[in-house]
């Protein structure tokens, strides 16, 4: 098998090729293309500890074991780390096992960055994005790549961490305070590891795109902006599992109310209605997502001979 660490997947993640495999995954898993039950978790006292197995034809057939531990931040640690063990899918032989903690960053932005290619106005121009830790990074790297974005606001209970984020791109500006940096913007992430809601749907303009892959722990947004806006996600089993497989914001709600993004990209459902509408993107995460993107990663290691061969 080949092992590939951090500083390997680092080198060999691009980051268009990951938004195509990613597009390619969504579709693949509402076309009926893959196979990917619902996460499950231990719980320890300080985080968890979860397991996320996924196929999609021809594209990838892995195994996910991350741990996210929120106060690691604090500690200047990663609070996500794992490890994604990939096979093949003909015989079931492990081809790879590969650092998880940069492809789960990634692909949680791209993931993201594909739903603003699809359900963001196509005049967007400017990028609200709430958080500047992993996941700031992370879609600062991958949601600019799907829109002509003019000007890019940065906002963070965290100046220090605003300030380093916003250093990384000329059109970023910083923005103090959550609700001046959400006002007026045409896209809005938030990326944070809030316990509760930190935006209210009165800040939205009319014909915002907003994603949420925060909420691990709580909702990320409140009640009004799922109650009103158009909510698009990567399975329906967000609002039929509880967390961490299902979205806190999504409980209770009518699963037949919600549209896979999977389902825009192949044409089965509509996206955007319309200039005036607000739609949310609400993440939960799935295991096709790491699937994909581990083989993108696989195939770019072998391709160039990167890796360490070992035998079990």
């Amino acid at each position: 098998m080949l092992v590939l660490s951090k500083h390997d997947v680092d080198g060999l993640l691009s980051a268009p090729a990951m938004l195509d495999a990613l597009e390619a995954g969504f579709r693949a898993y509402s076309t009926g293309q893959a196979s990917v039950p619902p996460r499950t978790a231990a719980r320890a006292p300080a985080g968890l500890l979860g397991a996320m197995p996924g196929w999609v034809a021809q594209r990838g057939f892995a195994l996910k074991a991350v741990s996210v531990f929120p106060a690691n931040a604090e500690r200047g640690l990663p609070t996500h780390q794992g490890v994604i063990t990939l096979f093949d899918e003909q015989d079931g032989s492990l081809l790879s096992v590969i650092d998880g903690e940069h492809i789960t960053a990634m692909r949680t932005g791209g993931g993201a960055a594909v739903s603003v290619r699809h359900l963001a106005r196509s005049d967007a121009k400017i990028l609200t994005i709430l958080g500047a830790g992993v996941q700031g990074h992370a879609h600062l790297a991958t949601v600019p790549l799907t829109r002509d974005f003019t000007t890019i606001r940065v906002s963070s209970r965290n100046p220090g961490r605003a300030a380093a984020l916003a250093a990384s791109d000329p059109r970023c500006v910083v923005v103090p305070d959550f609700e001046e940096a959400v006002r007026g913007a045409d896209v809005v992430c938030c990326c944070t590891d809030a316990r509760e809601p930190i935006t209210r749907y009165e800040w939205f303009d009319s014909g915002a795109h907003v994603t949420s892959v925060g909420g691990t722990f709580g909702p990320e947004l409140d009640p009004d902006t799922i109650r009103h806006a158009r909510v698009f996600v990567e399975w329906r089993g967000a609002a039929e599992n509880a967390p961490p497989a299902g979205a806190h914001e999504l409980q209770g709600r009518d699963p037949a109310t919600l549209t896979e993004l999977g389902e825009v990209i192949a044409g089965l459902r509509p996206g955007r209605q319309g200039g005036d509408e607000i739609t949310v993107y609400k993440s939960t995460g799935s295991g096709f997502e790491d699937a994909v993107v581990a083989r993108v990663v696989y195939d770019a290691a072998v391709a160039t001979n990167v890796g360490t061969e070992v035998a079990l």
